[in-house]
């Protein structure tokens, strides 16, 4: 039998919250391993203990396990009983074979009444170690750390602690909708709002029919590899070429720009309410396109009827394009495609809009209409982790709320 032992930092500072996090940790921990059947999950102290079952390689434990944000740290732990001999004899086993000349033992007792202490454990199941296995004991800078953590059932023996994603678990702290354009920031801005526990569907705005379907596939790929951190997720695909071929119809070319932002956040607005989504989130930067002045930026936000999360307004591109290399959504970004953001765009589009302009610019236009028209035209993508991803474009957005 091994137990999955996570380890969480911030949701151990929740106080008398801090089962709500534990209760949402433990689910988002059953969605990713949804495929296998674990054991009933512990709370220990700082710890979430999860038996898992031995059909369940080792190398799939923890890639998912990589996944769950909330985690700070996690091992593959094997259980013994609590007596010294018992547990040097693990450690030595996690160790044989592993590709480390220097070592360190770190014992951790929650159960303070085991009659060793943590230094005791670590000096006897050390000599242990170096009996069997002839490795140099290294106190600062080893190459393998062998974990023992020694509870009122059994002691826990593992081979290393593994590095988390950290946070808090997805789904803690609520739920919102986020733009995703197709480009190299949406998906690392969704990243980070789901690092800090939001739940997050996608709204993606192509040009179709005017243009090609690939930044619509894009959009599929990219919330195909976000929904790994999630579980579900729901991806709207709304058509907007035939809204902006009417804005650039009745509207001066350097406003256009703004004006399509607006009618966008209009719409996921519309969208994220039939979702029960509390906010919007971009991948907005400051100052990095014509739209994201500050004052174009204030004054599309006012079209918009939710409040809108902005995690990366602070990050500079170089910034940005690092982290989304970490996060492996670079290649994919970058593809050529001919997505909305491209289409009917002036070469000298405002940067400094002013409010009332705008909105005499957007006077002759039937907004709830078209609104209207572009949430009914929009297609909806199901996708789920580590189940098989649903691509059929048939549920409407209009069902998608029922």
């Amino acid at each position: 039998m091994r137990y999955l032992i996570g380890r969480y930092h911030e949701i151990a500072l929740k106080g008398r919250n801090q089962w709500r996090f534990v209760n949402q940790l433990k689910t988002n921990v059953r969605n990713v391993f949804s495929d296998y059947r674990l054991g009933r999950m512990q709370s220990v102290g700082p710890r979430l203990m999860v038996p898992l079952p031995d059909e369940l390689p080792d190398a799939i434990a923890i890639d998912r396990a990589r996944l769950v944000f909330g985690l700070q740290n996690f091992s593959l732990s094997y259980p013994v009983e609590r007596d010294l001999v018992a547990i040097s004899k693990e450690a030595a086993l996690r160790a044989r074979g592993l590709p480390a000349r220097s070592f360190r033992i770190t014992a951790r007792r929650e159960d303070k009444t085991f009659p060793m202490t943590s230094p005791q454990i670590d000096r006897a199941v050390g000599a242990a170690v170096v009996e069997a296995l002839g490795l140099k004991v290294d106190l600062h800078n080893p190459d393998l750390t062998i974990s023992i953590e020694v509870m009122r059932d059994a002691a826990y023996v593992s081979a290393g602690k593994i590095a988390g994603a950290g946070g808090l678990p997805v789904g803690a702290t609520g739920k919102a909708l986020g733009l995703l354009s197709g480009g190299i920031d949406s998906p690392v801005a969704a990243y980070r709002m789901m690092k800090r526990g939001l739940k997050l569907d996608f709204v993606h705005f192509h040009g179709q029919p005017l243009v090609s379907s690939a930044s619509r596939e894009k959009a599929v790929d990219l919330a195909t590899h976000l929904v790994r951190y999630e579980g579900q997720t729901a991806l709207m695909l709304v058509p907007f070429g035939i809204l902006q071929r009417e804005i650039v119809a009745q509207t001066l070319r350097p406003l256009r720009v703004v004006l399509y932002r607006r009618f966008m956040l209009r719409i996921a607005s519309a969208l994220a309410e039939r979702v029960g989504a509390a906010a919007l989130m971009t991948g907005e930067s400051l100052g990095q396109v014509a739209s994201q002045t500050l004052e174009n930026m204030a004054v599309i936000e006012k079209a918009a009827s939710l409040q809108i999360f902005r995690p990366l307004v602070g990050m500079d591109k170089n910034e940005i394009i690092e982290q989304a290399r970490a996060l492996g959504t670079f290649e994919t970004s970058i593809l050529p495609d001919q997505d909305c953001c491209t289409l009917f765009v002036p070469a000298h589009p405002e940067t400094h809009a002013r409010l009332a302009a705008v909105e005499a610019a957007e006077s002759p236009f039937d907004i709830p209409r078209m609104v209207s028209d572009a949430i009914n035209a929009t297609e909806v993508v199901r996708l789920s982790f580590p189940q098989h991803v649903d691509e059929t474009l048939a549920a409407k957005a209009t069902e998608s709320s029922t």
